[in-house]
């Protein structure tokens, strides 16, 4: 019987393999699966499980090697703007490959169709994002260091496992640590005791910086002793104790069903249509956003994303002073996408929907529900009451919202891209969570402190900044496109002013990218708009999209501070490049332990024209935040953003004619 079944096996061999190469140039032929129909479809688990069995199988990698990042290389901008369906397309994947022993950093792409490693490259002298396990080979080398074990004693600390450890990219970096070129983090220590919310017994007076390629601390340092809260700060209903009365039901009801359709990643509604895609570092980006004109798709952005954050605290002490997260790039915020839930992050009406993503074993896993679509009612859209015939026209205004939240250690996020029936698109970002907490003795508050403010006994808040920037790729009715200043002055009294009240407007083209570092002047109403540089309206003036800024803020550190000369992208509010495909990053393609002047100063180094050229513009907001008691324990939702309003696109208000 066996002695059959080996024969059969061997007979059957030829013929097996006949089939399956006839299946794979089937496949070939198809180029893709079912399930990817698009160039800009995300990366499926069987992709990624590819991309990473190809770069193992060409590159002997060691058994400490990391994949920080795995996500679609993204394909030609001109293969993309000229796909039909059923078209044939590339499907690429982009990774980076971190090995911690050999502290070296590559990049690789391969080709997911021949399965083949089209690139592969060392980057010198970068370090990738934080990676999960080092989080806990950081919390392993401080508790079993005598050094930290002896600070811990003389806290009145003796059991470990009651300090929470928080890994952090170690920021500002010493002239000795520059020149170790080593991949670092640094500690933040928190007492659990019987509490989960552990933010509001911070250890302070401790400065310790793990070498995360060794395993070992490289540097300890315990300055001072410092009490910390002893109260319990758990925020769960039954340790609040006395809840108040809560509002009466609320229904959110499309009883007709949503308004918005889903093809794949692509979503429609009220005229507009574009593509989505969850990035492991960006987050949510948007593709391809046209909106519809009468019979005509107009294109208005090609891609739109945040780009990076800052987050630079203004405490002197040297326990603090390192503490400036680039929360994208350092921590790839993707990543680190929460789950939500209906009637929580989201209405009861919306819908949620998946993201796939590689860890860093570069095994493909689901994260379910991390992006939320959903419509909601924003008051009036337009009105006119006409007092001579008592006639009331008024429309509601309905909003499409696609959303993500995301957590980084204490802090909270919410990235929501809004789209309008009046052809408007808005970026609203949400900030809530913990404030990161410095333990005191004060239990009042005192003036000889101008670093914060005490929020509550024990707990004082250091001020600190969140500064955001989005990377927008417009092509406004196409790609020659051009940008425009405007500002707004009173002119002078005199013969063509008699009474005073003339307002002008001065519409400037910034031409070249080192001109178009621009920042916002609320003396001039100061506002920018991209146009069309080969089209007109039917006024005569070219079709365009405003950016008009909501609160922003000026980048507090000074000129000649380290953070300033890292996060250059955050000192002004505009900046404006011609298209490159590889210029993603605001703060450069590796902020972890960067040197200065990486991203948008070396993108406009080469000062190009702007002049009907593929433009982008990186928009940089901030807030402010100077702590309060009533930010604790849990800070109120804080929202600050931007809208691109159309300028000349339409020739009249494009929700005019919306039915009843």
């Amino acid at each position: 019987m066996i002695k059959r079944l080996k024969r059969f096996l061997w007979l059957a061999i030829p013929i097996i393999v006949v089939i399956s190469i006839s299946l794979g140039l089937i496949g070939i032929l198809t180029a893709q699966q079912p399930s990817i129909s698009h160039p800009l479809t995300s990366l499926t688990e069987a992709e990624i499980s590819t991309a990473v069995s190809v770069i193992k199988r060409e590159k002997t990698l060691s058994e400490m090697a990391a994949f920080p990042l795995i996500a679609l290389q993204e394909p030609d901008k001109e293969e993309v703007l000229n796909f039909t369906p059923g078209k044939l397309f590339q499907r690429k994947a982009f990774l980076v490959i971190y090995e911690r022993s050999q502290n070296k950093t590559f990049e690789g792409i391969v080709d997911l169709t021949s399965k083949t490693l089209n690139s592969w490259k060392e980057i010198p002298s970068v370090q990738p994002a934080i990676v999960a396990s080092e989080y806990e080979l950081a919390t392993q080398a401080f508790k079993s260091d005598s050094r930290w074990q002896t600070a811990m004693r003389k806290r009145g600390i003796t059991d470990f496992n009651q300090v929470k450890i928080s890994c952090w990219a170690p920021g500002i970096l010493s002239k000795q640590e520059e020149a170790a070129g080593n991949r670092l983090c640094r500690g933040l220590f928190y007492y659990k005791g019987n509490r989960w919310n552990y933010y509001g017994s911070p250890i302070e007076g401790i400065l310790g910086t793990v070498n995360l390629n060794t395993g070992k601390i490289s540097s300890f340092v315990d300055r001072r002793i410092v009490p910390f809260s002893k109260e319990n700060w758990n925020y769960d209903l039954k340790s609040l104790g006395k809840l108040l009365s809560p509002p009466k039901v609320l229904k959110i009801l499309q009883p007709n069903g949503k308004s918005f359709q889903i093809k794949d990643n692509e979503i429609s509604w009220q005229g507009w249509k574009f593509r989505y895609l969850m990035h492991p570092r960006s987050g949510l980006v948007l593709y391809q956003v046209t909106h519809k004109d009468g019979e005509n798709i107009r294109p208005v952005l090609y891609r739109a994303s945040l780009s990076e954050m800052v987050v630079p605290y203004g405490d002197p002490e040297p326990t603090w002073s390192f503490r400036n997260a680039f929360d994208v790039g350092e921590y790839n915020l993707g990543l680190l996408a929460n789950t939500m839930e209906l009637s929580k992050e989201i209405p009861e009406n919306g819908l949620l929907l998946d993201a796939v993503f590689g860890n860093e074993q570069g095994e493909p896993y689901v994260m379910p529900g991390v992006i939320g679509i959903y419509e909601r009612d924003n008051g009036m859209l337009w009105k006119h009451y006409e007092y001579n015939t008592q006639r009331n026209d008024v429309h509601r205004s309905r909003e499409l919202v696609m959303t993500m939240t995301a957590a980084v250690d204490n802090y909270d996020y919410s990235i929501n891209w809004i789209f309008h029936q009046d052809g408007t698109l808005e970026v609203q970002n949400e900030l809530t969570g913990i404030v990161l907490a410095q333990g005191t003795a004060s239990e009042k508050q005192s003036d000889d402190n101008f670093y914060g403010r005490l929020i509550a006994k024990n707990i004082f808040g250091v001020n600190h900044q969140h500064f955001f920037n989005y990377r927008l790729d417009f092509d406004v009715d196409g790609q020659a496109n051009s940008v425009m200043e405007m500002n707004v002055k009173a002119l002078p009294m005199g013969e063509k002013n008699p009474l005073g009240n003339a307002i002008a407007v001065a519409e400037t083209p910034l031409t070249k990218e080192t001109t178009a570092v621009r920042d916002l002047d609320m003396k001039s109403s100061r506002e920018w708009m991209i146009v069309s540089a080969d089209k007109k309206n039917p006024l005569g003036a070219a079709p365009g999209y405003m950016l008009m800024p909501g609160g922003n803020s000026m980048f507090f550190p000074v000129e000649g501070s380290k953070i300033r000369q890292r996060a250059e992208f955050a000192t002004h509010h505009v900046w404006v490049t011609k298209y490159k495909p590889a210029e993603l990053y605001a703060g450069g393609d590796y902020p972890n332990q960067t040197q200065p002047g990486q991203g948008l100063p070396k993108y406009i180094a080469d000062d190009e024209s702007l002049t009907g050229e593929d433009l982008v513009l990186w928009y940089t907001m901030g807030v402010t935040h100077i702590p309060r008691s009533e930010d604790w324990p849990v800070m109120p939702v804080h929202q600050v953003g931007f809208k691109l309003v159309p300028r000349g696109f339409f020739s009249r208000n494009p929700a005019i004619n919306l039915p009843e």
